[in-house]
């Protein structure tokens, strides 16, 4: 199935974890597939910018466009979290996690527009599980996962008369470089797997292929009617009560 050949899409942080497979799903489709992240990306068309600054995103859009064309996808998955309490926080914690993971998402599709009018395009935003609850010590990253979200039910408003449609994922714990090394560091890193996976009703955690999945189906034309929602993908973990 090629539901994107001849379309161009944008993934944020496509370089590894879920946007690396975010990326190589629009590529099986046929799609011509433009990364933008920090470092290189050697297996895609990538695009070196920090996020946090204000000007890298219309740079990167406009990359894409003096190099494409057009722009019929943008997925906003860059993104990042430094954990504290509110009470522990510094304001500048505070604000580097809300110009990576929201302000930039903000001026992406900004800068997006414009050319997603004219291929009647997609935007997905990479949101979170908590962006609906929290884990401790997660202040800024919740709060700018729930403003992502929020983002995304206004943008589907304003633009759904432009004919975009902007979506929001919601994964839970995927598999990923960054999840291994935390479950390495682990007294009993065995134990913590059986216990990570017993959270789900599905018995395993996600791969980066299971998000990419529904992010292909959302920006391609198998859904027309779809937009402004944020779509839960955790296994089940997040509709599983906890035993007494």
């Amino acid at each position: 199935m090629r539901r994107f050949d001849g379309k161009v899409v944008l993934v944020t942080g496509g370089s590894q974890g879920i946007g690396q497979g975010i990326a190589r799903r629009f590529r099986e489709e046929g799609a011509r597939v433009f990364t933008a992240q920090r470092g290189q990306d050697a297996e895609f068309e990538g695009i070196e910018a920090d996020l946090s600054a204000p000007d890298s995103p219309p740079r990167v859009v406009a990359e894409v466009m003096e190099r494409a064309g057009r722009l019929d996808a943008l997925v906003n998955n860059a993104g990042m979290m430094r954990e504290a309490r509110v009470e522990d926080m510094s304001l500048a914690d505070w604000q580097f996690n809300i110009a990576v993971n929201l302000t930039a998402p903000f001026l992406l599709i900004k800068a997006a527009l414009p050319h997603l009018r004219a291929t009647k395009g997609a935007i997905v935003n990479i949101g979170s599980i908590e962006g609906i609850g929290c884990n401790p010590q997660h202040a800024s990253y919740s709060a700018t996962k729930a403003g992502l979200h929020g983002l995304t039910r206004a943008v589907a408003v304003d633009h759904g008369e432009d004919g975009i449609r902007c979506n929001a994922v919601a994964p839970g714990w995927i598999d990923s470089e960054l999840s291994e090394i935390y479950i390495e560091s682990m007294p009993d890193p065995v134990a913590f797997r059986q216990k990570i996976s017993k959270i789900h009703p599905v018995r395993r955690t996600g791969t980066p292929a299971d998000v990419a999945g529904l992010v292909a189906f959302l920006c391609s034309e198998d859904n027309g009617f779809i937009t402004g929602q944020t779509y839960t993908i955790d296994g089940g973990r997040t509709v599983q009560l906890p035993l007494p």
